[in-house]
């Protein structure tokens, strides 16, 4: 029987962070991008679940964890300082980090600091910093977010009120397949379960965690790195362009690169047997006296 664990830490000032540990072996942590909660992840627990130990962190103001009492510890450092405290938690001396879109700055932040208790990195359709500066691969976001941070911070109930009559519903689904994912290749069970979390999430934790996110980059700790690394994009990726994985790959001495064709920013779940496929070609590459060859291979029948 698979080992389940429902674990809850708190980390250096307190908050209180949960996280869901499952399964046994090599250890992946997890590492979500913001205002999601673990939607990404669903076929990788599937193919990687038998073999490995899924750890899932739910970031500070996110799904199951406090809101810090402080809400100016939102950072890309404090979410990696909390990664630390979950490892020590569920007794886990190192590990893989798997990260998805600002998830992706969180694990390389956490590389930095903590670099004896990484085993590899896995940036999924996600920056290595400054991220609304490519965000549709123009300078609008970054430009104007100065402007409506104090809204959401000072008076996060008026677009709150609009917020959650809107994102989590049908409309926004089909916005979102028709103009910012693969919606021919994206079940609805897989992706609803995103905008009906994020619809209800705390918009003043959110525009200030957005701030951190857009001011953070590990650019400088790239070329430094020397644990392996796997890099996935999403060819039509319009949150993450393409040649952002582009270049970090070219930063970082070693790496590895799959580009997903006419994949999105949720590429895991819309072609999940092909990155599943290469991630665990690159686990056996790389750690196969800790990850047996099983798992996805396994699951082909019924991806």
């Amino acid at each position: 029987m698979r080992r389940t664990k429902r674990g809850v830490v708190k980390s250096f000032d307190g908050t209180k962070i949960r996280y869901d540990s499952n399964g046994d072996g090599l250890p992946l942590v997890l590492v979500d991008g913001i205002g999601c909660d673990g939607y990404v992840w669903k076929y990788l627990h599937r193919d990687f679940g038998d073999n490995c130990r899924t750890i899932h962190m739910h970031y500070r103001g996110h799904g199951t964890s406090d809101m810090p009492a402080d809400t100016n510890f939102l950072s890309i450092e404090d979410l990696a300082d909390d990664i630390a405290y979950i490892l020590d938690d569920d007794e886990v001396e190192d590990a893989i980090l798997v990260g998805h879109s600002m998830g992706c700055q969180v694990i390389f932040e956490f590389a930095r600091r903590y670099p004896d208790r990484v085993l590899g990195l896995a940036p999924i359709c996600g920056p290595y910093g400054h991220a609304l500066k490519t965000f549709h691969d123009n300078r609008l976001l970054e430009t104007i977010f100065p402007f409506i941070y104090p809204l959401f911070v000072l008076t996060p109930w008026v677009p709150g009120a609009i917020w959650r009559r809107l994102v989590p519903t049908e409309l926004a689904y089909q916005i979102a397949t028709n103009l910012e994912i693969n919606g021919r290749m994206v079940e609805y069970d897989d992706f609803m379960p995103y905008l009906k979390f994020i619809g209800q999430i705390d918009l003043r934790m959110f525009a200030k965690m957005l701030d951190h996110c857009a001011r953070h980059t590990a650019e400088d700790f790239l070329p430094t790195i020397t644990k392996p690394v796997m890099i996935i994009a999403g060819e039509n990726d319009t949150f993450t362009p393409m040649h952002v994985q582009e270049k970090m790959n070219e930063m970082i001495p070693g790496s590895e690169l799959l580009i997903v064709p006419q994949g999105s920013h949720t590429a895991p779940i819309e072609m999940p047997q092909l990155i599943n496929l290469r991630i665990e070609r690159w686990l056996l590459q790389h750690f196969s006296d800790r990850y047996p060859e099983a798992g996805v291979r396994n699951n082909r029948a019924t991806a």
